[in-house]
């Protein structure tokens, strides 16, 4: 599916999953509520990678035309396992998380650093001014490289940037220093907000998610576009076993791929459900 697909017909449309340019998303926050409204969204979940700068900007655009849900995805690992913890209706001044987003910009940086250093010495050199200048005003990620690989003609696509150098078993890989999911959950609470783990996918083990209940976790990204009908099946059937609230969204990062924006059918009161979590 595009994001240039035209909106489906009645209903009012919700999507809890979506990024800017502040982390690695094509969109300013102004472009991405735009679209918003013109794909007939009527509330909108802005859940840039470890960062909220993107926040004040969706609010201010979105004031009088959609309802936008302040929102954020948090990068962690747990048992091996490399999870997104999502958080909603977050205070993005809060101090405490602020802090935290602050450490992992200066993760980021050192990790892409390291990661450029790996690729010089394989040979396939990328512009590091490039790198970090194709990532403001957000956060430098993986992406920016696998870019900036393409247009030094090293490979032919992204995809395979991250096939041959930057995925998880790639040449060039440099792992994040680790991030546990239960601290992950507890940063979103001290901010206010509900989580939600993201795109479990199809083979992801439920006792892991067993844990992360008992941790705090609100919800359970259900509707996402890696999801095929078996895995929305399981893990709705899992939401209403272990009382998670069932989210879900696009993963909205630009037309340039993935799932069109409003294009996942998550319901309405999946917004009021995480709203009262979050006041809990």
């Amino acid at each position: 599916m595009s994001g240039t697909r035209p909106p489906r017909t009645g209903g009012r449309r919700v999507d809890l999953h979506s990024h800017t340019f502040f982390s690695d998303g094509q969109l300013s926050p102004e472009e991405l509520v735009d679209l918003a409204v013109s794909r007939q969204v009527v509330t909108l979940g802005v859940t840039d990678h470890d960062t909220v700068e993107g926040i004040a900007r969706a609010l201010a655009a979105g004031e009088g035309r959609l309802r936008v849900v302040p929102g954020i995805e948090i990068s962690s690992s747990l048992d091996g396992h490399d999870l997104h913890i999502l958080g909603y209706f977050i205070d993005s001044l809060s101090e405490s998380l602020l802090a935290r987003l602050a450490s992992f910009r200066d993760e980021r940086r050192q990790r892409a650093l390291a990661i450029m250093a790996r690729l010089e010495q394989l040979g396939v050199p990328v512009d590091e001014h490039a790198v970090f200048a194709a990532a403001e005003p957000g956060v430098v990620g993986r992406p920016h490289v696998a870019h900036a690989l393409v247009r030094a003609g090293h490979v032919p696509s992204v995809d395979v940037a991250f096939q041959a150098y930057l995925g998880a078993r790639g040449a060039a890989f440099v792992q994040r220093p680790a991030f546990h999911s239960e601290d992950a959950i507890a940063c979103i609470r001290e901010a206010g907000g509900a989580s939600v783990l993201a795109h479990p996918g199809a083979h992801l083990p439920v006792t892991l998610v067993e844990r992360l209940r008992e941790a705090g976790l609100d919800g359970i990204e259900v509707w996402h576009p890696v999801h095929g009908q078996n895995a929305v099946r399981h893990w709705r059937e899992m939401a209403q076993k272990l009382g998670l609230i069932p989210s879900g969204g696009s993963d909205f990062h630009g037309t340039h791929r993935g799932a069109g924006l409003g294009d996942m059918p998550v319901p309405e009161r999946t917004v009021e459900a995480l709203h009262e979590a979050s006041r809990r």
